[in-house]
């Protein structure tokens, strides 16, 4: 026998006789369990001969009957360490079991004579007490939380299910990390009961009191399924108390796999940003992209990473990755090849206004469906680089657009944003013209051309919220533009998501705006991310109001005044009706532009753009770097 052979062995032997050990030591706690019965039945005195005779007459068919009983309903089987009141029950059956049987064959044996029939029911809530008593014995012995660890002290923020599991998951982990001291709950009526021995002290808004007099070091909020309005206030409630806080994951991310059930984390600026959870079509999305041909540039950048992450998930025929970035594209294609999903990865550089080049990967890798997520977007930026936003917005989408009718592609979804509505930015403006562009192409193609357009995703290059977090890392001051100012949010997951559903549902020529809740305040951002860093704004970490960067609004828009929306078949994706302008006057306007480019004409191109964008207001102050 081989030695993993052996091993094998041992652990059964281990196994087995760990199993008989309990069968003996329960088998014992019945002789001890028969024989007090004898004696409390004669009031704890002396039991007569011809009793205790009769006793040990019938003590090896009681034994038999009970071992028999306990490996029947499983008993051996249960872990001390782990017994709850689930591990109760089989005891219980096991000890009615035992003694009907034992009580059945000791009436045929010998008429049970000398043997009070009322023997039989305090030999049975002897024996369960001692069996069940001598489990919750151990498992106390063993159980961190009992022996007086060194774990934080923490306040439980949840009586519900979620509280009662973490409570349990807390009190056996080992080492002990968190010693739970109490529970808050808004159920007035959880008031003052136990929740696995931890009391409800009250309700949430008793916090900032509570850390105080009791030394909380930490609060623990288990409430996966609260809305952004009751975690909000929760934040709230610890940040008054001057004290950190964690949380359980949301529900989705639970029955989505990615996280656990007792995975504790910090709260992210999500939890906190009014988001509905995203609700998806899988099967349509799947069928959409499955055994397709799929082409995403940008692939390197925030959205075109996750959407790679997302659709390798769904079963393509191929995954073809278009990056500019050499890292980025090393970066990304190491990571969805170690994901393992046994598709092929085709992973090209390549710059998406570079025709010959594209040409060869539409040729090499015949894409199906185009995601293109190419773009340059940071807007103080390409206010200085009008010629090359141009470039790239434009006439990369040309380009990419033009090849995909030529090469038999049956879909290009461009990604776009709510800064080509009433543009005042380059930015704006170029990916305005995307827009019309690509709807002038739907016109007499094979190609269904779908246009996405969303605000601002939290965590993307160049957003508010990497430049935060620097900025509080190294004690402030933290930068906001002006106090008034709003943006729209959602998580790069959820865009991505909700983009593959869109081109799941659409036909061709279509803008689809993404429900991006309420805009929210980058000062309430600012403060929010300043708080949970433990902090408090203004006292510790100074915010600093820089005005206005150049190209900037005050408010974004999502859809313009004359573009009627209407609901689709999902309810986070609406339509816009657009204008769609004749292909013709665009392809002119596109030839113009590129012939303005090469001459760095800045004044030329924004007359071109004007004219094709008449909402487009641009700033004063836009220049052009050569």
């Amino acid at each position: 026998m081989n030695s993993a052979g052996l091993e094998i062995l041992q652990e059964r032997l281990k196994y087995y006789a760990s199993r008989w050990q309990v069968i003996l030591f329960d088998a014992l706690m019945v002789v001890v369990a028969w024989f007090l019965s004898y004696w409390i039945y004669f009031n704890l005195g002396t039991i007569p001969q011809k009793y205790l005779d009769h006793a040990v007459t019938m003590l090896p068919l009681v034994v038999l009957c009970h071992s028999a009983m306990s490996i029947g309903f499983a008993v051996p089987r249960g872990a001390w360490r782990f017994t709850s009141t689930h591990d109760i029950y089989p005891i219980v059956m096991s000890v009615c079991g035992g003694i009907a049987v034992s009580g059945f064959v000791g009436f045929l044996l010998t008429r049970l004579e000398f043997i009070p029939r009322v023997l039989f029911l305090v030999y049975g809530v002897l024996l369960i007490g001692l069996l069940s008593s001598c489990r919750l014995l151990y498992r106390s012995y063993h159980t961190p939380s009992l022996q007086g660890g060194a774990g934080k002290r923490v306040l439980i923020i949840g009586g519900g299910v979620a509280g009662n599991m973490l409570v349990i998951d807390l009190k056996n982990s080992t080492p002990l990390l968190y010693k739970p001291v109490g529970i808050l709950d808004d159920n007035p009526r959880l008031k003052g009961s136990h929740i696995q021995g931890i009391r409800v002290l009250g309700t949430c808004s008793s916090l900032p009191q509570l850390t105080q007099g009791l030394h909380i070091e930490q609060v623990l909020i288990a409430m996966p399924s609260a809305t952004t309005e009751e975690m909000s206030r929760i934040v709230d409630y610890c940040l008054d108390a001057e004290i950190s806080y964690l949380t359980l994951p949301k529900v989705q991310e639970i029955l989505d796999g990615t996280a656990r059930s007792r995975d504790l984390r910090p709260v992210a600026l999500d939890d906190l940003l009014g988001r509905n959870p995203i609700s998806l079509d899988i099967d349509l999305i799947s069928s959409s992209l499955r055994n397709k041909n799929v082409l995403i540039t940008g692939a390197g950048g925030s959205i075109g990473s996750e959407l790679c992450r997302q659709v390798i998930q769904l079963g393509p025929a191929s995954l073809i990755l278009l990056e500019q970035n050499e890292f980025n594209l090393y970066s990304i294609a190491q990571e969805i090849d170690s994901m393992q999903c046994d598709i092929p990865l085709h992973a090209r550089l390549g710059d998406v206004c570079d025709e010959p080049g594209i040409r060869l990967v539409f040729a090499q890798y015949e894409p199906d469906i185009v995601f293109h997520a190419a773009a340059y977007k940071h807007v103080p930026s390409l206010q200085g680089q009008v010629r090359e936003a141009v470039r790239n917005n434009l006439v990369g989408t040309e380009v990419m657009a033009r090849i995909s009718c030529e090469s038999g592609c049956k879909q290009f979804v461009l990604i776009s944003t709510d800064k080509a509505v009433n543009p005042t930015s380059i930015m704006g403006a170029t990916k305005r013209m995307a827009e019309i562009l690509v709807q002038a192409l739907n016109v007499d193609s094979e190609v269904a051309f779908i246009t996405v357009r969303f605000g601002n995703v939290l965590g993307s290059a160049g957003s508010v919220v990497p430049l935060f977090k620097k900025q509080i890392e190294a004690g402030g001051p933290v930068t906001v533009t002006h106090p008034e100012v709003t943006r729209y949010f959602m998580t790069i997951a959820e865009a991505c998501q909700l983009i593959m559903q869109a081109s799941a549902i659409g036909q061709g020529s279509e803008i689809f705006v993404l429900d991006m809740g309420s805009p929210v305040s980058i000062d309430f951002l600012a403060r929010q991310y300043i708080r949970m860093a433990g902090s408090v704004p203004g006292r510790d970490i100074e915010i600093v109001y820089t005005g206005l960067r150049p190209g900037e609004k005050l408010a974004e828009e999502l859809f313009h005044d004359d573009e009627k929306l209407s609901e689709t078949v999902h309810h986070q994706i609406n339509l816009a009706e657009s204008r769609i302008l004749d292909r013709g006057v665009v392809m002119t306007a596109i030839s113009s532009l590129l012939s303005k480019c090469e001459q760095s004409d800045v004044v030329g191109i924004e007359q071109i753009m004007k004219t094709l964008v008449p909402e487009y207001t641009p700033e004063n102050n836009v220049i052009d770097v050569k």
